[in-house]
């Protein structure tokens, strides 16, 4: 209210001279000289009516002017709140851009540390397999030369069964056949004799 009487004389004094330059042309119209009965019942009527419209802004005036000083300074603080928000978010992002060579360079680090030992891994296990390949294939060349050795073996004496009958049946005549019998037969009656004598 004391903030609004300092603006209400400025504000009256304007509304007095809009009424004064109107007052000729309401005479005008009316075609007659105004009495002066007639003027002053129009001043009062004007202050009549510029203190309505006084009282009604000094009365509503400051409470909606107060509501919307209110709501402005909601709006400038809301609005500093967001412009905080944004600048955090820009000085993050800022920070995140200026850090993003340092975190692909440590990625890409990661990644070649990843691939050598994920390397060694893999050689590890290939030699580990090599290994069981070779033992496994010694294994089965054993025991192919074992089978070949057995085979062997089993030739070379069936060859040798076959050879010796061979030389046999080329040397052996009939007539040696019959002296070879001869001979097993007279070791046999021997051999009989002696067997059944008594000691």
């Amino acid at each position: 209210m004391s903030r609004l009487r300092p603006a209400l004389l400025p504000v009256l004094l304007v509304c007095g001279f809009v009424l004064l330059a109107a007052h000729p042309a309401f005479a005008a119209e009316e075609g007659e000289a105004a009495s002066p009965v007639m003027t002053v019942f129009q001043w009062i009527n004007f202050a009549i009516v510029a203190g309505l419209i006084g009282w009604v802004l000094v009365k509503k005036a400051p409470a909606f002017f107060a509501a919307r000083a209110t709501q402005i300074a909601s709006a400038i603080a809301e609005a500093g709140k967001v412009k905080a928000q944004a600048d955090a978010q820009r000085r993050e992002a800022e920070q995140r851009l200026a850090n993003l060579a340092a975190e692909i360079e440590e990625m890409r680090g990661a990644a070649r540390r990843d691939a050598a030992a994920e390397v060694q891994r893999i050689q590890a296990a290939t030699k580990d397999e090599a290994a069981k390949i070779q033992s496994a294939a010694r294994m089965e060349v054993d025991a192919a030369a074992r089978g070949a050795r057995v085979e062997l073996r089993a030739l070379a004496t069936r060859l040798s069964i076959e050879r010796a009958e061979a030389v046999l049946r080329a040397e052996i005549t009939p007539a040696a056949e019959d002296g070879m019998f001869t001979s097993f037969l007279g070791e046999l009656t021997h051999t009989g004799g002696q067997a059944g004598r008594p000691y």
